[in-house]
């Protein structure tokens, strides 16, 4: 530790200002390397130990560009396995495009959410209008690429859902639905199917993009997940050959709003009883019996529980081993809350552009994610029961 202050102390004897600045950067890269090097082998360097975990094996040069000026680095290397700084590690692609974001609304004058601080925590200080378009240009290339591929092979189940951002519009700020489709392939892997942003939730919304989605490929649907929206369940009619599932979680918020404090603990089990059935028919038997014993107690719960029996049991038709996926919105929802969690870091987008750049990211993050994980999300042999069922077996005639 002497010798470290020794080596600190040294620096202040050299040239000030940017020199300074340039060596003091390289002299806390090299101590934060030793030290990260240290945790992955096991031991100091030179050191000799018993729970050393891997050997050095030199280093390779690099530069790497700061504020300050180059630093010039030696990043040690190792016989097996692989060694980056964390400090240099490349800023994921939706960071780059958050960080365009926040510069564009940066030069268009938008103080909200201080996004002057922002924009120099992150380095962005004199940024011009070129450098923006450049990077912005970077980042949509491959978004647009991501958003408009085709859509290739049967996709039998589709979640589709929206998210609300705000947007700064010829001089108001209005809320917009980003919404966004997800989908299971026939090889049992899931995939962002799209995106698009528009001023409401209407049925031509919707109908227009899932038209979109039919156009780039999607057929195959054989059930599409979302919660109650009118629009939604209407497009959903007109565009796809499709069962439509009611979201259980969304219809069980609204169920529970009849009951009462003092009774949504009893109806929240009883009414879930319906769901532990094994098949479709004893499903909806126990679906009937429960609404006909709310009936007189609470009649409203009961129609809301007749209207909805077909929708929220849709997918107890499907195989067992998919329903637990397929009853909610559930897995979109995490997605939703992803995009929810970033875009507030920017919290009023200065156009669409801006919004489609950073959500779009974030969904090709999310995508490449799914596309790397070993474990598909559903089998492809119970996905094939889906896409091509057995065909019925007719009675015998006899002689």
């Amino acid at each position: 530790m002497t010798d470290e202050m020794m080596n600190l102390r040294a620096l202040f004897s050299i040239r000030p200002d940017a020199d300074l600045l340039r060596e003091m950067i390289g002299f806390a890269c090299r101590r934060l390397m030793e030290l990260e090097i240290g945790a992955r082998t096991g031991a100091g360097y030179g050191e000799k130990s018993v729970e050393r975990l891997a050997q050095r094996n030199g280093y390779r040069e690099r530069d790497w560009q700061t504020r300050a000026g180059t630093v010039e680095l030696r990043i040690p290397k190792l016989r097996k396995g692989s060694y980056f700084p964390g400090f240099l590690e490349p800023r994921r692609m939706s960071e780059k495009a958050l960080t365009a974001v926040i510069q564009e609304a940066y030069i268009q004058g938008i103080s909200t959410r201080s996004v002057d601080d922002l924009v120099q925590a992150m380095g962005g200080t004199g940024v011009s209008k070129s450098q923006v378009s450049r990077l912005c240009e970077e980042i949509d290339e491959r978004v647009h690429a991501f958003l408009d591929r085709p859509i290739e092979g049967d996709w039998p189940y589709l979640w589709i859902d929206a998210t609300y951002v705000k947007v700064r519009q010829a001089g108001r700020i209005i809320s917009v639905a980003v919404i966004v489709a997800v989908g299971v392939n026939g090889d049992g892997r899931r995939e962002v199917l799209g995106m698009d942003i528009g001023p409401s939730e209407a049925e031509t919304f919707w109908k227009d993009f899932l038209r979109k989605l039919a156009r780039r490929g999607l057929r195959g649907v054989k059930l599409v997940i979302s919660d109650s929206h009118e629009g939604i369940k209407v497009a959903v009619s007109k565009v796809f050959t499709a069962t439509w599932q009611r979201c259980r979680v969304h219809f069980m918020r609204n169920a529970l709003a009849h009951a009462g404090k003092s009774g949504r603990r009893v109806v929240s089990a009883f009414i879930a009883t319906a769901f532990a059935q094994n098949d479709a028919e004893t499903a909806r038997q126990q679906w009937r019996h429960v609404a006909d014993q709310l009936r007189s107690s609470v009649p409203k719960l009961a129609t809301l529980m007749d209207d909805a029996e077909t929708n929220v049991l849709a997918y107890m038709d499907f195989p067992a081993a998919h329903r637990v996926k397929l009853h909610s919105t559930n897995p979109l929802e995490r997605l939703n809350g992803e995009i929810k969690r970033r875009t507030e870091v920017v919290g009023i987008f200065p156009n669409e552009d801006a919004i489609r750049r950073l959500v779009g990211a974030i969904l090709l993050e999310q995508n490449d994610e799914w596309a790397v994980q070993r474990a598909r999300y559903m089998t492809r042999e119970t996905i094939t029961e889906v896409i091509h069922p057995p065909a019925m077996q007719l009675p015998a005639v006899a002689a």
